[in-house]
């Protein structure tokens, strides 16, 4: 692999999160709006605190996922390139009467990641001030600097002014292809790829995203009803084997001589594979040894 591959699973690497969707919501009816638009107990937050959340449709369906910041006077929403028009236009038809602003930001501001087994200790020597817990953000100057990783590893996210993009010297920047290649090691999904718009909550088992007891939501209802049951047909699972070759997506998982699931990604480091996929749920054991396009994966936990 590369050598910002390397970086992100040994050192610390600088990400460009440049694309990734900021909406800055405001307005007396912030907390209120979102807190019935997204699955975690927004009204609870205090500023400086973060959470991961999902919007969902009527049918429960992921429409998007974000994290999202609290600030005194405001809320920032983090979210996917892909989803920041969605999510824009998702909000805005449920601004009734409500006293609520939606900016997109993301062309106004800059977004740079550090990330890796020493991405704190990095931060550490130039000064830059560590957040308490996951998700939570401090102020560095002009910088917002929020506890985020998206590979799994170690990260701190800088959302700053356009203009002067956090870019310290003596940290090498890393690709796009090597931040894909390491969530998927990591085995920690992403929206857009393994988790869609016909995924529900409780399939990716991202379930730091949903607070079952604060109260009603859109898609709440169906939510409920499979914590209810106990159950989904199928979830989220990691895979690992030994071959060069990773398997591509849609590959068939077959367990005890049956279709048992299907590759969602999957990606070759050093002679072994690595992916996720959604595998039913009878099956999805960590540990469990299955059959990919004729070779032998272990299956494991995903990021959670």
């Amino acid at each position: 692999m590369t050598s910002g591959f390397r970086l992100l699973m040994q050192g610390a690497g600088l990400i460009d999160f440049q694309s990734r969707g900021r909406i800055r919501v405001s307005g007396e009816d912030a907390a209120r709006l979102l807190h019935a638009m997204t699955t975690n107990h927004v009204q609870g937050m205090k500023p400086g605190e973060g959470i991961y959340v999902f919007f969902l449709n009527a049918q429960g369906k992921i429409l998007a996922d974000a994290n999202l910041y609290r600030f005194d006077d405001h809320f920032l929403l983090d979210t996917e390139p892909e989803t920041r028009q969605k999510l824009l236009q998702h909000l805005d038809q449920y601004i009734i009467a409500d006293d609520v602003t939606l900016e997109d930001v993301t062309d106004s501001t800059s977004c740079t990641a550090l990330e890796g087994p020493r991405a704190l200790a990095a931060a550490r020597e130039l000064g830059v001030p560590e957040p308490e817990k996951d998700l939570a953000h401090v102020m560095w100057g002009d910088y917002v600097v929020v506890a985020a990783s998206a590979t799994g590893a170690v990260g701190l996210r800088f959302v700053g002014p356009r203009a002067a993009p956090f870019q310290p010297s003596g940290i090498e920047p890393v690709t796009a292809d090597d931040v894909e290649a390491a969530r998927i090691v990591g085995y920690r999904p992403r929206y857009g790829d393994e988790i869609d718009e016909r995924s529900l909550p409780q399939e990716t088992q991202q379930l730091r995203a949903v607070h079952f007891t604060k109260g009603c939501y859109l898609g709440q209802e169906i939510v409920e009803r499979i914590r209810s049951r106990g159950h989904v047909n199928r979830v989220l699972m990691g895979f690992h084997g030994e071959s060069g070759n990773a398997p591509p997506a849609g590959s068939v998982i077959i367990a005890l001589g049956k279709e048992a699931g299907e590759v969602a990604s999957a990606v070759a480091v050093d002679g072994k594979f690595y992916g996720l996929a959604y595998v039913r749920t009878t099956m999805a054991t960590p540990g469990a040894i299955v059959g990919i396009e004729g070779r032998p994966a272990e299956l494991a936990a995903p990021f959670v």
